[in-house]
């Protein structure tokens, strides 16, 4: 059984019906989207998970230890991808689902945030689910082992709903890949909300206000 793990919780309010588990990008940990408690005004109370990705070498910056959800070996890095620790990452989201269906959150309740490599992650993970989920925030970011997605992906899951949004001149996860992926999930039969920006890989405020305005429609449609 893969253990949980270490995540900052927030509750935006008493006795959350809702969830939201929020991956990081590379290098980073749990502490950077905290904010996002207090910049979205949604209309339930939320909890909020943070985890802290796994310590371990990435390879295209020199072997170097940091938090990292999965290998990086090419400067493409849709090229040479690290299927054992995306499956890894895959196993330590889905322990978070299961604390949070132990808690009581319905799973159409729970939704899966991420940001470049934390959302590759949040969408390998939900594509894979027996159940359709809350939603996707797919942020700066692409869709990882795309070629076996198609034989993967669960029935039940392709009910979730998908937010992505990216920056037209992102250096990091490029542009045309995240259409390409945007792509690929609707013609998997994926509900998809696409959003651009001009920046790069970042966020701005204009997504801020979309990322609220769409996760208040969906936690409206839920339970």
């Amino acid at each position: 059984m893969t253990s949980v793990l270490p995540h900052i919780m927030l509750e935006s309010g008493k006795q959350p019906q809702h969830s939201i588990i929020w991956l990081h990008g590379l290098g980073a940990d749990g502490h950077d989207f905290v904010s996002m408690v207090d910049e979205l005004n949604l209309p339930v109370a939320i909890r909020y998970l943070f985890p802290h990705a796994p310590q371990r070498p990435v390879t295209i910056n020199g072997g170097f230890v940091m938090r990292a959800w999965y290998d990086i070996a090419h400067p493409s890095i849709d090229a040479q991808q690290d299927e054992k620790g995306i499956c890894d990452s895959q196993a330590s989201v889905e322990a978070l689902i299961a604390q949070e269906v132990a808690r009581g959150i319905a799973p159409g309740n729970i939704f899966l945030a991420g940001f470049s490599q934390g959302g590759a992650i949040a969408l390998h993970t939900a594509l894979r689910q027996n159940v359709a989920l809350g939603g996707v925030l797919a942020l700066s970011t692409y869709l990882p082992l795309a070629d076996s997605a198609a034989r993967d992906i669960s029935t039940g899951a392709r009910q979730t709903p998908i937010f992505m949004a990216h920056g037209r001149n992102d250096p990091v996860v490029p542009y045309a890949l995240g259409v390409a992926s945007r792509d690929t999930l609707l013609e998997f039969g994926y509900a998809v909300e696409w959003h651009e920006y001009s920046m790069q890989h970042s966020l701005c405020a204009e997504e801020v206000r979309d990322i609220e305005a769409w996760l208040a429609r969906q936690v409206g449609n839920g339970s």
